[in-house]
């Protein structure tokens, strides 16, 4: 699907990173089929000399010479980052941004007409390769753009594909959820010290039992509450530790954590186009 394609990133941050990373992986594409551009030095001779990419400290010239280009930089500097390349840019070219909160509107504004554009969620977990992406189509990019934005996002987790309007709220349970996770993580570790564990051990018992409940709802398609009935035996000691769960509010706190984070992605998103 990629094979003789040329792929470009302008920014090569811990994202870019992963990505490459990933799709060298899988075997998708070739370090010669790889070009980055990045502001400072340093990075880009990081990432050359671990995957054996191509550096370039011009952007412009970086997206004029790829089929593929991802833009992987902060947000703040998008608008500044598509006027620089814009100019250079091919209708040809496949543009994947991951700039949150930045709109397909806005880029196919500032990009030539009629160029396929796709815009990404990721969240953080694609570092080490457990990732989860949303995908949503710009209008001129057709099925097979959306397939092969799908296939390199997979390289480093799991995929789905999304209508633009739900994007904030993308950001505020995929995107945002591994904070939440890692809050949920941390307490159980406190909790293992507070019963007798050291805190290496509590850690690990309760990083793997929470990586293990989820790859549970991932690998056999059951509900949770139908795994979880599977683990709440009568009288027994899950279900008096989910009582507490319930009678603290968890569950709702959760929620409207989601809520919370979607609302203020909605926020940011619409001061950037203001």
């Amino acid at each position: 699907m990629l094979e003789h394609k040329q792929i470009g990133f302008i920014g090569g941050g811990a994202m870019a990173e992963a990505l490459i990373k990933g799709m060298l992986k899988a075997g998708l594409v070739q370090p010669n089929q790889i070009t980055v551009s990045d502001v400072v030095a340093d990075r880009l001779s990081y990432l050359t000399n671990t995957y054996d990419i191509s550096p370039c400290a011009d952007a412009q010239q970086t997206a004029g010479k790829v089929d593929i280009l991802f833009l992987t930089v902060k947000p703040q500097v998008i608008n500044n980052v598509l006027d620089t390349i814009a100019p250079a840019v091919s209708k040809s070219t496949i543009v994947i941004s991951i700039a949150a909160g930045v709109t397909i509107a806005t880029l196919q504004n500032k990009l030539p007409a009629g160029i396929a554009i796709v815009r990404v969620m990721p969240n953080t977990p694609v570092a080490v390769g457990a990732g989860m992406s949303a995908i949503s189509l710009g209008k001129y990019a057709n099925p097979q753009t959306g397939e092969l934005a799908a296939a390199i996002f997979a390289s480093v987790g799991r995929v789905v594909t999304v209508e633009e309007s739900v994007m904030d709220a993308v950001t505020g349970l995929s995107g945002s959820g591994p904070a939440y996770a890692f809050v949920l993580i941390d307490a159980l570790t406190d909790a293992g010290v507070r019963v007798g564990f050291s805190r290496q051990n509590a850690l690990l018992l309760a990083a793997q039992t929470l990586y293990g409940a989820a790859k549970m709802v991932l690998d056999t398609g059951e509900h949770p509450a139908k795994l979880r009935d599977m683990v709440t035996s009568p009288g027994g000691t899950a279900i008096a530790g989910v009582h507490m769960l319930e009678q603290k509010g968890v569950r709702a706190a959760l929620i409207d954590a989601v809520v919370a984070a979607t609302n203020r992605s909605r926020e940011m998103g619409k001061r950037q186009h203001e």
